[in-house]
């Protein structure tokens, strides 16, 4: 398929720049994948579409103060450091801004009234990614010299950084919020085991490749980025129960996706292909499960090089919960997998023409 396939137009004032206050008061567009009937609800209308014995899936990853000012050493000229991955205690795969920061280059961040901490960079990783080396552990300063590396599209400051940032978020790691949970109260968590939903969490750590553009005409020469993704075994054992007892595996967000269907096909792959160092998605070109279209998912902690674009058949995710994604992205590929690339596109363009908000802080769809 061609990148044009996956294209629409989309105004600039449906961008959200501020998140819904309160988080559940979010606009809910539903999906019905068999017939294509739309409805128009709001968020805290969510457990109207869940039964008891279903399972969420909610990804715990936490944002990290990432984006950090520089400037260079020994000249003082303006750069800046994102941070991507950590490798270890003082070396992190980062993007860098600022001319001529190529192998050798000095950076100092936190000068002013934080403490300053050099980082050299050790090598080139392609367009502006930098591999480099701390003078000293730098997460133990993030929240002092660090700031919330909001996406490109949203040019509104945030009032409260904590609305960039999922109530049940867990583990640091993530340069994006998982924005399909950035809707979920507390009050709406303990309302869903009270209905008899169960609970479960996966990690899936966010870096900013998510919303890298794809450049290829022809989608499948794209190469997708990866992500650290990880699934406990007592997690998987949740999912695993509730849909043996007939529920339905309920994904909220893409990176919850890619997670259980990564552990899906790990699942499928058991026995000879089960240990095999290839990535996921080269398992997944000699994976024959024919027999059953559903597989249970196994405990997993790896990088995840998952491409899901129409024509994947999924193995554990029934229904989904997503936010609009922006046109030409692997993530619109994915939930067009999901619902057909002409149901999508059909939404969209009436959600537009209801004026729901779109990307990160905006809206979202229910897939189901």
């Amino acid at each position: 398929m061609k990148l044009s396939d996956f294209d629409y137009d989309l105004p600039l004032d449906r961008i959200a720049q501020t998140p819904a206050n309160p988080r559940d008061a979010s606009r809910m567009l539903v999906l019905h994948r068999a017939t294509g009937a739309i409805k128009h609800r709001r968020f805290r209308d969510l457990p109207d579409y869940l039964n008891a014995g279903d399972v969420i899936v909610l990804n715990q990853t936490r944002v990290i103060p990432a984006r950090l000012p520089a400037r260079k050493v020994p000249t003082g000229g303006a750069a800046e450091i994102l941070l991507l991955r950590q490798l270890s205690d003082t070396r992190w795969l980062v993007v860098v801004g600022g001319k001529r920061i190529g192998v050798g280059a000095r950076l100092e961040v936190g000068q002013g009234n934080h403490k300053a901490i050099r980082a050299t960079v050790i090598e080139e990783r392609g367009e502006n990614q930098r591999l480099v080396e701390f003078a000293e552990p730098i997460r133990p300063y993030l929240d002092d010299i660090g700031q919330t590396p909001l996406p490109p599209y949203i040019t509104t400051p945030l009032a409260d950084a904590s609305r960039y940032q999922t109530v049940f978020a867990r583990y640091d790691g993530s340069a994006a919020a998982p924005t399909a949970g950035l809707h979920f109260t507390g009050e709406m968590l303990i309302d869903l085991k009270r209905r008899g939903i169960e609970i479960a969490y996966c990690t899936l750590h966010i870096g900013l490749d998510t919303f890298a553009p794809v450049r290829e005409e022809h989608i499948e020469d794209h190469k997708i980025h990866t992500e650290r993704a990880v699934l406990t075994p007592e997690d998987a054992q949740v999912i695993n129960n509730a849909k043996l007892a007939g529920g339905r595996i309920v994904a909220i967000g893409t990176t919850a996706v890619r997670t259980l269907e990564t552990a899906a096909i790990r699942s499928a792959a058991y026995g000879t292909l089960r240990n095999d160092p290839d990535s996921v998605q080269r398992t997944l070109t000699h994976l024959e499960d024919n027999l059953c279209p559903w597989r249970p998912v196994v405990a997993i902690d790896e990088d995840t090089d998952l491409y899901i674009t129409p024509g994947y058949r999924f193995r554990a995710v029934d229904v989904m919960l997503t936010n609009f994604h922006l046109p030409r992205s692997t993530l619109l590929m994915l939930v067009s997998a999901f619902t057909g690339r002409e149901r999508i596109l059909q939404a969209y363009e009436e959600a537009i023409a209801r004026e729901y908000r779109f990307y990160s802080l905006g809206d979202c769809t229910l897939l189901v």
